[in-house]
């Protein structure tokens, strides 16, 4: 009993780092395996070191405009 529950929980963990890393566009069944043997780490990368492969270059030059009027209101302040 404990095994199957424990077993399916590990599925749905590893299922987590695996979605995360589908939408920003890539291989869900990859990192779902990777996900099965170390899902704390893959969940680790794929939040914080995964480039969003979805991301327009409007995305990145609006970030960019951004972060660019922030400087300036630092500077004004």
């Amino acid at each position: 009993m404990f095994v199957i529950l424990g077993t399916v929980l590990w599925v749905i963990v590893a299922i987590w780092p695996a979605y995360v890393a589908k939408s920003k566009g890539h291989n869900f069944l990859g990192w779902f395996i990777l996900s099965l043997l170390f899902w704390w780490i893959t969940l680790f990368i794929v939040y914080f070191g995964l480039k969003d492969n979805n991301e327009t270059a409007q995305d990145r030059a609006d970030d960019k405009a951004a972060e660019k009027a922030l400087e300036k209101e630092e500077k004004k302040a």
